[in-house]
Order: C-alpha cells, then structure tokens, then sequence
C-alpha cells in the first residue's frame, strides 16, 4: 500500500508563536520541559543540595556517577508533547520507551505527575523528596538506571535493546482506545528483533485493537559509534519506512521553541489520522491494512548539555551518551554542572517548597489518564480470569497403562480449541507461534478463529483474517515480545514453538523473568498472566530433521532464574498434558515451561491418575512397580515423555528376564519437585524425598534434558551419590526415533545394562541378558541401516504385553534360550 511522508522542516527563525501553540502554551511546555531536564541531571549527579539554594560542592556530588544523560531530553520533550495532547482529547495512552537506558527521564515524568510520590511516598514532592529521589537513582539501596519495574507507567524496562515495538504492538492487540507511543533509539533499530518489530503494523486489525505510534528517535549516536539510519539520506530513510507501510512525519532540529512548535503540529496531524482510521475501519464495514503514521524525532544527542568539556565536543555527539562529564573533583567539572543546572532556571520552575509550580502542574493530565498511572501500564489492574471448560472432559480413556494411542499436543489442541471459543467475546486471550501452531498440533483451535493477518489474503489461503487470534509470524522474537505486551497489559496467552528454537529467545525471557523477580516485590504492581510456553517437536522427536533441531537445552537455561518464577513441566502423557495445561492457565507472576510430544504414542494415566499425579509433581508409579511392602533394589526414575517410554520398556525387559529385582518406578513431572525446599517452594523435604528415592540404593534417572542438570537440581539430596542420570548428550542425526535415544544412551537396553552394572547380587547370571542386550542394539543398527526403520518389536512395543524377539531369560527358573 502506498504511504506519504509529512515533512516539517526546522527553520530556527520561526517565531515563538509561529504554529499551533499559543505563546504562552509555549512558554509553559518549554518551562515544563526544562523541569525534567533539571530532574534528569539532578538523578545523575546530585547527592544533595537538590535546588542548588547553596553553592554547588563536591560532597553535593554522588562519588559514583551512573545513568545515561544521551536520550533523556529527546524523551523528556516528547513527554511534553504526548501530555498536551492526552490532557486536550481525553486520550488512554501510554509510553515505551525503547532507549530505557533514560530511566532519568521517566522517573522525572512520573515524578511531576505525582504518580511516583503516590507509589512510593517516602519520595515526596517538596525539596525533601526531590534530594531522596536524586540520591536513590542508581544507588545502593536505591532504584536501577533503566526503566525499570519501579517506575511507574512502564512495561518495558529497555535495558537490553530490541524489543520495544514488539512489546508495544502485544499492548495494542484488543485494546481498541488504547494508544501506545513507542519511542525507537536509532541504536536500538540496528538491531534484528526491532527490524523486524516494525512489521507489526501487518497483524494490528483497526477494527478492533489499538494503535502503535512508533517514534524513530533519531539522535545519532550510540555509545561510542554513529546510528546508521542517521547517516542515510533523508528520503531513503523515508522511502524505508514507506515501504513498511508506514506515513512518517519528520521533526527536525536543535532550537527548543521551533521545535516544540513541529512537534505540536506533528502531533495534531498524526492523531488525526489515527482518527480516521479508527473511525473509517470501525464504521466502514471493510477492513484494510491503513498506512498508520509514524514521527521521526531527530534532534541533538545530549540536547542542552555543555556544548564542549574539556575541549571536546559533547552536546550531539557520542560523548553525551552515558554521563557527559565524570572527575567531580575537578573544581571546573563543579562550575559546569552548576551552571548547566542553573541554565534550567529552577527557582522559575520548583515553588519554596520545592514543588513544582501549578501553572505547570495544571498541564499533566489527570488521575489514571496520566501515563505513569494508566492502568495498561499495570495490567494486573484489568486482569480477568480466562473462562475455562473442565480439562477433565477432553481426557483419554486409558483402560490399562499404554493400552491407548494418542497425540498429547492434539488434545492439548482441543482444549486450547474450547478455551479460545469461551473467551472470544472477552478478547483476552490469544495464541502465539512461529509458523508452528499447525505442526505442534494445535490446529483445532482453527475451528473457532483464524490466524491474525492484515496483509493481501488469497482465496486458496488456509484460515486467515484480520480477525484472527492466532498470532503466527516466522520470529520467535516477535512472537515472544508481542505475548509480553499482551500479558503485561492485562491478558492471556500460550507461546507453541519448537523446543531447540526457543533458544532464540533465551536473552528475552532473561528479561521477562528479571521483571517478574522484580513485581514480585513491588505491592502496586498487581500479578499478570504467566508466561507459558508450550514446546513440543522435542529432541527426541526430531529424527528427520537432524542435529540442527535437536537441542532440550532451555529447561537448564530457564532453572538459573529464581524459583519464585520459573516452573518446568514435562507431562508423560495427555491426561497429564492436559491437567499441566489449566493449572498454568490459571497461574500468575510464573513462567512456565511445559515440554511434549506430538506423535502417536501410549498413554500411562487415566484422568484422575493424572490429576493426583501432577498435583503431587512427582510420584510412584505402583502399576510398574514392584516394591511394594519392601525395600526396592533399584528405583528406575523418569521425566519427559520418550524417558518414561523408555524407562517403562526397560522395566518390562526386567520382569521377564529378572523378576527377582525389585523396581520401583517414579515419574517427574513437576521437575522443580527434586529442589529442596529450601531452593524452590516446589521442592520435595529431604525426608520426603528420601522416603520416594530411598537414602542408599541405586537411582536410574531417565531425563528428557541434558543430564548434569538432574545432578545440578539434586546435588544435595541423601542418595545423590548413587544416583545415575542418562539424557541428551548432544549425540543426534537424521535417523530413527528409537536410534535417537540409542545414541545418547537412553534406550531400553542401556538403562536395563545400568541396572545391572549396579545390582552386584545378581553376579554371573546377568551376563547372558547384558550380552543378549549387547547383540539387540547390533540388530538395532543392522535392521535401520537397511530399512530406515525401527524394528518392529520396538515400534509396536506395549507396556506388559509382549517381550523382545530372540532376548535370553536369566530369572530364578534357569531358562535358556
């Protein structure tokens, strides 16, 4: 679709009155403006002496000088800016900010609004508060740099760059009235998750969602480097952002009334049109992808800092970045911060008393239309719990442990089906994949809805529409952003994607995860929907698409953040799938991890086995068991679907050929259970865990993961010493499914060898099954590299039903074949 530009040039000899703002609105909004400019400096710098109703000393000073002056002014002037406009029209707007590094900035935002006093009262709005609220930034005991959790207004903390139109376009979808401004450094659109973050615009419906303002803020530099789209002729960068789909409005210069009065005008423009498309989608009947406006924000690094320091240039360039000038021992880097904070004229701005003056307290907004307390920016506040069927009706009938065949993830499918269909008047809940709902199974839930799309539909295309809730876009980044801003603003979803490609996102769950710790702690910032992924396409089924695909290595990066956030679980079957499923549904403040299969495969639990199962984590398995009443020999101990698999089939082979062995058998499903408690509220006491793992026999541990992370999470349990883990040990190609675990030593004929390696009491007369182990996995790779296939007594292998072809009974009885 083809997309104008708005060009407005900055002239510096425009008058003060010259454009949309009248004089005194000018006056008022450049005062305002330099209000938070001072608040900013003062963050950095100041320990003491706040309104520098004294000279400036050195013990005035923080001794460690943090925080990122750069972007701040760019910020502070489009805080102004969107505060005129939310105030005049009555606006539900809140701000991203993608340079978050400019904490400065919105601290000092929520601050004159009052919104900070009202959250944190200790920092009150008078010469007391405003000393306590330059000390604490970026000090011990304080608040971080960034725009952080504390701050009030934000979801996006920007400490790690990339992500802030993803997060703004997951705050849009289904918020109708709902605008976000979304402020883009011109670093931070080097990166591949912005550039592709721009592409949003591809899935926002104006019929029924919000809008996403996107704000290049073009000031040209990084850290020490120039921005690359500040470098490009001007109507490349325009022709770039046209060919996205976007109109962008151009804002230019270094003169503070000129460009206030851009701005103003800019402004007025772009609201306007996103007027018009609201009002045009909403009444017309016919649902288009629009041309939605955009601003580019060029105006100098560092704006109204020093000019030079030392004799080097600082205001617009890199050296304004961070903290334009260190060594206040220097007595000349006194006198300079003293006059550049006394060129904001603060006793104009700030009463006695150290308030700021009402004629500029009148110009912010009011109550929850204020950005640093709109309600969107604490999502908990419209939080509603989803309307859920009873997971209970959608089970399996398992009439005897692996007597049924079925695909978990499709019956996961299913219910999510019936979850979206309740929910659909709501509009508070959505799916969320990498081009991958359909391969992990979920294509069920295409029935009620279809994937999101507003680019060109063809009529051969399979379920798509403007109307779809079904988020699929080939980036996982994207994916993994837009369900952040969709939960963090008070809603629901579930993230499918392939279990070795979710390490895409492993740095933006960092940050997911960080802000979770972080709200966990903050009273006012009211609990969000969980995070839940979904990963299924797992290693152990990932045969046909070789080494590249097989990676379960995001349950040990998930494990190293804090207990009070993360939960792994890892369902044998369907019925457990499913009881998983609802319980993290209706779970806030957590990520959680849920890892299954989605081929055809036996199924262990009924329904109510399975809810006892999960409720408990981790249990006794009695039915393959055969302890009971003594002391096992060995305890045979599994976690994830092809591990039990396996470890239930090696359990067979034992009571055919050595049913004097006593086994008992316990599945993991919460994997956070084998913590201590004192670790993870999940975990198992050491009593409890003992009494399941016993204190001294042999434990065979069959893990769906990397192995070393069973010994990370049980290091400190009684048995440890004797407990034995096999799992993926990044051996893999394309071959067979049961070839996999062949390969990583996870098979049935491995883990009934381990048994025997460590049951000494059964001496010599295990050597005839540990060779006739050793000639079937020759058999095993004889019979594959012939037919490209499994042998069928291990294909068609069913729980207590039949033994294995040519293997050598070694029980009490003698009997030799």
């Amino acid at each position: 679709m083809s997309a104008e530009s708005v060009d407005v040039v900055c002239n510096t000899s425009i008058a003060a009155t010259s454009g949309p703002l009248s004089a005194d609105e000018l006056q008022k909004m450049n005062a305002y403006w330099r209000a938070l400019n001072y608040l900013s400096v003062g963050q950095i710098y100041l320990l003491d002496n706040p309104l520098l109703r004294e000279p400036l000393k050195r013990e005035h000073i923080k001794p460690r000088l943090l925080g990122h002056w750069g972007t701040s002014p760019g910020l502070n002037m489009l805080c102004v800016h969107l505060n005129r406009v939310i105030k005049r029209d009555d606006l539900n707007m809140i701000y991203v900010i993608g340079p978050g590094h400019g904490g400065p900035s919105l601290v000092a935002h929520a601050y004159l609004e009052g919104t900070y006093s009202e959250v944190h009262p200790n920092i009150s709005q008078d010469a007391e508060g405003m000393q306590k609220l330059f000390k604490q930034f970026s000090f011990p005991g304080g608040i971080p740099s960034h725009v952080a959790p504390e701050t009030p207004g934000s979801i996006h903390e920007g400490g790690e760059l990339g992500y802030a139109l993803s997060h703004a376009y997951g705050a849009a979808f289904d918020n109708p009235n709902l605008i976000v401004a979304c402020v883009v450094g011109d670093g931070e659109a080097e990166t591949g998750p912005l550039a592709t973050g721009w592409h949003g615009n591809k899935f926002l419906n104006p019929a029924r969602d919000g809008c996403v303002l996107p704000i290049l803020h073009l000031n040209g530099y990084k850290i020490a480097n120039p921005c690359f789209l500040a470098r490009i002729p001007k109507d490349e960068l325009q022709k770039l952002f046209e060919g996205m789909g976007y109109k962008p409005y151009f804002v230019e210069g270094d003169e503070p009334q000129s460009v206030h009065q851009q701005l103003a005008d800019v402004m007025d423009r772009v609201l306007t049109d996103i007027n018009d498309i609201w009002t045009e989608s909403r009444q017309g009947g016919v649902v288009e992808r629009p041309s939605w406006p955009m601003i580019v924000f060029r105006t100098p690094k560092g704006w109204t800092c020093p000019a030079e320091i030392d004799g080097k240039k600082c205001e617009d360039y890199w050296r304004s970045h961070q903290v334009p000038m260190g060594d206040m021992d220097n007595q000349d880097h006194i006198r300079i911060l003293e006059q550049w904070m006394k060129d904001y004229r603060p006793e104009e701005l700030f009463d006695t008393n150290g308030g700021l003056i009402p004629e500029l307290a009148e110009l912010a907004p009011q109550g929850q239309r204020r950005m640093s307390d709109n309600p969107h920016a604490n999502g908990g506040q419209l939080l509603r719990d989803l309307k859920l069927p009873d997971f209970r009706e959608y089970a399996v009938e398992v009439t005897s442990p692996g007597s049924t065949i079925a695909e978990s993830a499709r019956v996961m499918g299913a219910y999510l089906r019936d979850v979206m269909k309740r929910n659909l008047e709501s509009n508070n809940f959505r799916l969320f994949s990498p081009d991958e709902n359909n391969s992990n199974r979920w294509q069920d839930v295409l029935e009620v809805t279809d994937r999101c799309y507003m680019a060109d539909i063809y009529p051969e295309d399979d379920h798509l529409s403007p109307d779809g809730r079904v988020m699929e876009v080939l980036s996982e980044h994207q994916c993994q952003g837009w369900l952040e801003g969709y939960l963090l603003t008070g809603r629901h979803g579930f993230f499918s994607c392939y279990e070795a490609f979710i390490h895409i996102i492993d740095s933006m769950f960092n940050q997911h995860a960080k802000w979770l710790k972080v709200c966990n702690h903050i009273p006012w910032r009211r609990p969000i929907a969980s995070l839940n992924y979904f990963l299924s396409s797992h290693v152990w089924r990932q045969d046909h698409n070789g080494l590249s695909h097989q990676d379960p290595g995001f349950i040990d990066h998930v494990v190293n953040k804090k207990a009070e956030v993360i939960r792994v679980y890892l369902p044998p079957d369907a019925n457990c799938l499913l009881s998983v499923t609802e319980h993290c549904l209706r779970s806030r403040n957590y990520v959680n991890v849920v890892i299954a299969g989605k081929q055809p495969a036996q199924q262990w639990l009924t329904m109510d086995q399975a809810i006892k199962h999960c409720y408990a984590g981790v249990s006794i398995w009695p039915w393959a068991s055969n302890d009971e009443g003594t002391e096992p020999d060995v305890v045979m101990a599994c976690c994830g679907d092809v591990p039990t698999l396996e470890t239930l089939a090696a359990v067979d082979l034992m009571r055919q050929h050595l049913p004097e062995v006593k086994v008992r058998v316990i599945n993991v499903v919460n994997l956070m259970k084998l913590q201590p408690q004192s670790e993870h509220p999940h975990g198992l006491s050491d009593h409890d865990f003992d009494a399941l793992f016993t204190t001294d026999k042999p434990i065979i541990f069959a893990f769906h993961g990397y192995p070393w992370l069973i010994h990370r999470l049980t290091y400190r349990r009684t048995n440890h010493k004797n407990l034995h883990v096999r799992g993926y040990k990044e051996e893999g190609t394309t071959t067979t499914p049961f070839d996999m675990v062949v390969m990583n030593d996870l098979d049935r004929f491995h883990l009934c060898e381990d048994v025997i390696d460590r049951l000494p009491q059964l001496g010599a007369r295990a050597a005839y099954l540990k060779q006739a182990i050793h000639e079937k996995l020759i058999d095993h790779k004889q019979y594959i590299a012939k037919y490209g296939d499994d042998m069928p007594e291990i294909a068609n292998w069913t729980w207590g039903k039949q033994g294995l072809p040519g293997m050598v009974g070694t029980s009490t009885e003698g009997d030799n074949v």
